[in-house]
């Protein structure tokens, strides 16, 4: 339990945070550190004696809260073999908003996987002590830092997991076991209930799988009336190999991380349960793997998905949006929400045009844009809107289907692949698609390889917090 105070004593061990100009004011009170640090930004300079420690740490200049949040993140991982799980003061002139970011940050990077708590801030000993924020924010600040930490932390844990243990049977354990936590509902629909409920689309990727399917669906309901409804769909492709359109061999152990969408929607669900939040939520999750057999289905196959519309199937690597395709359908033509949001590891196309830096974005409303991009700068989980000009359609009409699943052309995929889910939102007037390819996993401060960043947790978090 994080245990966070208003309190002024002293303590063994300190935490100091200095902008460059802060520190000039005050660098007189802390005799000889001046040779030694400066506050700019990620700067770390630690003081000892024998009874206390102190950690003096740079902010640069005029930062935001996400670079706050950051540079306590880098700083907790870094030097999480010299911190001791003591009382410990924090000195700073930061606001309340800004001190939220620096608690989320320090409790953030104490993140290792798998994660067990065994950094020092999760040890019973361990406390913050604030001067400059009252008993009651600190009392808040510490329920809303560990509520994202539990949401955040199981996502990017099962985005982490080795393929073999993250079987379809295991993920729907936590789900259901979450959902009784939190008092969600829970349904899921197996293979052959999928079939029985239309899911054609969900079906045809399922159907090489020697795992059964999972069409899954949480709902967290507030309790209050007149609040906002989300409607969230996360790819959950366990595990992509792309099916009889093979991947190459190289590089394939990362499709662990086709989950992507679906860790974000999860760990937003869990932090959106834990704090209560006066909204509701319904979550879609089509959890299934990719695989090879000769089960599998095949390119030129023509299936029917839940909205009665057939997809020529030209390449069954583009998986995700088939099974995103009924996820939509599904919950467009069942539930009435304000909002409906789809997140994916999509398409290498987002990658190539945006890299590591943000995700691919498309919206059919102006004002949910707006909100998302409002989002996505303030905690520095940025999107990028790209076009859903009608043009783009012919691109994957059919000769012999509605639609085909790719196009034929050798650019615009993640395009192509927004305008295709397009047709399956049942003339829903207020959604987005987030195509996260680039940025859930990824190149992390707590591991040697790619890992899972936690991409999508706090966007999504925040959209919905300020959504009116």
């Amino acid at each position: 339990m994080i245990k966070i105070y208003n309190k002024k004593e002293s303590t063994t061990q300190n935490i100091y945070l200095f902008s460059e100009a802060d520190w000039e004011q005050e660098k007189n009170s802390h005799p000889n550190v001046e040779l030694f640090f400066n506050g700019k930004k990620n700067e770390v300079f630690i003081k000892t004696n024998s009874d206390e420690i102190s950690f003096f740490i740079g902010i640069g200049k005029d930062a935001k809260g996400f670079e706050i949040q950051s540079i306590a993140n880098k700083f907790t991982n870094d030097y999480k073999k010299n911190l001791q799980a003591v009382p410990t003061s924090v000195y700073s002139k930061l606001g309340l908003d800004l001190t939220e970011e620096l608690v989320k940050g320090l409790f953030l990077g104490t993140y290792l996987y798998p994660f067990e708590k065994s950094h020092p801030f999760w040890q019973e000993n361990f406390e913050l002590h604030f001067e400059n924020i009252s008993e009651e924010e600190a009392k808040n600040l510490a329920l809303k830092t560990e509520a994202l930490c539990n949401g955040q932390f199981a996502g990017m844990e099962w985005l982490n997991k080795p393929a073999n243990h993250k079987k379809v049977n295991q993920i729907s354990d936590f789900l259901k076991s979450t959902a009784e936590k939190y008092g969600l509902k829970y349904k899921v629909f197996n293979r052959e209930e999928s079939i029985k409920e239309g899911l054609g689309a969900f079906v045809a990727v399922n159907q090489g799988s020697s795992q059964e399917a999972a069409f899954t669906i949480l709902e967290y309901n507030c309790g209050k009336e007149n609040v906002k409804t989300f409607g969230l769909v996360g790819k959950c492709v366990l595990f992509d190999t792309g099916g009889i359109s093979i991947k190459p061999s190289d590089n394939m152990h990362y499709m662990k991380s086709d989950m992507g969408g679906a860790s974000a929607l999860i760990g937003a669900l869990i932090t959106a349960s834990e704090l209560r939040m006066p909204i509701n939520i319904i979550a879609i999750l089509p959890i299934t793997d990719n695989a090879v057999s000769e089960k599998a289905y095949l390119p030129s196959d023509v299936v029917t998905a839940y909205n009665g519309k057939t997809i020529e199937v030209l390449d069954t690597d583009a998986e995700g949006r088939m099974t995103l395709a009924d996820g939509l359908s599904y919950l467009s033509k069942n539930y009435k929400t304000d909002v409906l949001i789809d997140l994916a590891t999509l398409t290498g196309s987002s990658v190539r045009m945006f890299g590591y830096t943000c995700g691919a974005y498309f919206s059919n409303n102006d004002e949910l844009k707006k909100k998302l991009e409002q989002s996505a700068d303030k905690t520095n989980q940025r999107l990028w809107n790209l076009p859903l000009w009608d043009i783009w359609k012919d691109d994957f009409t059919s000769d012999v289907a509605d639609f085909k699943n790719i196009s034929m052309k050798p650019f615009g995929d993640c395009i192509i692949a927004g305008k295709f889910l397009e047709q399956f939102i049942e003339g829903h007037e207020n959604w987005a698609h987030l195509d996260i390819a680039g940025v859930a996993f990824g190149n992390v401060g707590y591991a040697k390889d790619k890992a899972a960043t936690g991409y999508g947790v706090q966007l999504l978090l925040d959209f919905i917090e300020n959504y009116n």
